[in-house]
């Protein structure tokens, strides 16, 4: 976009402007705005681009919303805007990069904003050139927009899941859900409470759904025989993983034991410990391998 700046600053009315791209405001900043501007005044105007209709001229706004309802909010009927040259494509794709650039916007805010230039036709490319966003970002956000992976969103904004982990979940089935975890954790991506939160939130999405507001009517909704049927299935199958896995891990830790037991009374193996200074072994270690060869007695 090349708007052509008007020569001056002026005043329009407020009534006679329209956002093109409205979003919610944190209250706390929206009130140290309007106390600031109710101070010492308005020291950025706001642009907006004119529209010649009939009963006009009408405009929309390119950027300030902010400065615009702060305006408002202190009663004022007009506000200084400079005016600029732009079709209303223009001013909307605008509009969605001053607020991607906006070092404190709200997480939504931003995902939102990319999925809306996504709809509108831009490229992933294009809109990481026009928001200065990595291309790696946008496109991993576009693909779990287009997915409805709203709690995955969610997670990669408040830094709870990186966004190549949460892209792999959305790309999983359930049984692929866990590897993908598991490798994160490998790679050192997931660690401590950062993957307890992960675990929960595969759960939570498994159950509910991976769109926000499912939560609120799976609470009221009555669940069908077959769904109860389905979901009695399904868990008990985690369960019977959840055991397979444990009796493996069982019979690995038997073949250990066997393994030792079998080395100790090896008198070659056990001189070239001792030449080694290696005699020691953990004491659980040692219980275990004695009481092993008591059974066998």
């Amino acid at each position: 976009m090349n708007p052509r700046p008007a020569q001056r600053v002026e005043w329009v009315p407020i009534e006679r402007i329209n956002v093109l791209n409205p979003r919610l405001r944190n209250k706390r900043v929206f009130r140290e705005i309007v106390e600031n501007i109710a101070k010492i005044g308005l020291k950025r105007p706001i642009t907006v681009t004119r529209r010649v209709e009939a009963g006009g001229p009408f405009y929309d706004l390119v950027c300030g919303q902010g400065r615009l309802e702060a305006y408002q909010a202190l009663g004022q009927q007009e506000v200084p805007a400079l005016v600029v040259s732009a079709d209303t494509e223009d001013c909307l794709i605008a509009s969605l990069v001053e607020n991607c650039a906006r070092r404190q916007h709200r997480a939504i805010d931003l995902l939102q904003d990319i999925g809306l230039m996504r709809e509108r036709g831009h490229s992933v490319t294009d809109i990481a050139r026009k928001t200065g966003l990595s291309y790696d970002y946008v496109y991993g956000v576009a693909r779990l927009l287009e997915q409805g992976e709203q709690r995955l969103l969610r997670s990669v904004e408040s830094r709870t899941i990186p966004l190549s982990v949460a892209l792999e979940i959305a790309e999983a089935d359930d049984h692929s859900v866990q590897r993908a975890l598991q490798d994160a954790y490998d790679k050192g991506l997931l660690r401590g409470k950062r993957l307890l939160a992960a675990k929960k939130l595969v759960e939570t999405r498994r159950r509910r759904g991976k769109e926000l507001d499912a939560q609120k009517s799976s609470a009221t909704k009555r669940l069908s025989t077959a769904e109860l049927l389905r979901t009695y299935e399904e868990d008990a199958e985690r369960k019977r993983d959840m055991i397979r896995r444990a009796n493996g891990s069982k019979d690995r830790l038997v073949l250990i034991v066997e393994a030792f037991r079998r080395l100790s009374r090896d008198d070659t193996f056990m001189g070239i410990l001792e030449d080694e200074a290696l005699m020691s072994m953990p004491e659980r270690i040692a219980t275990r391998l004695t009481q092993s060869q008591e059974r066998r007695g």
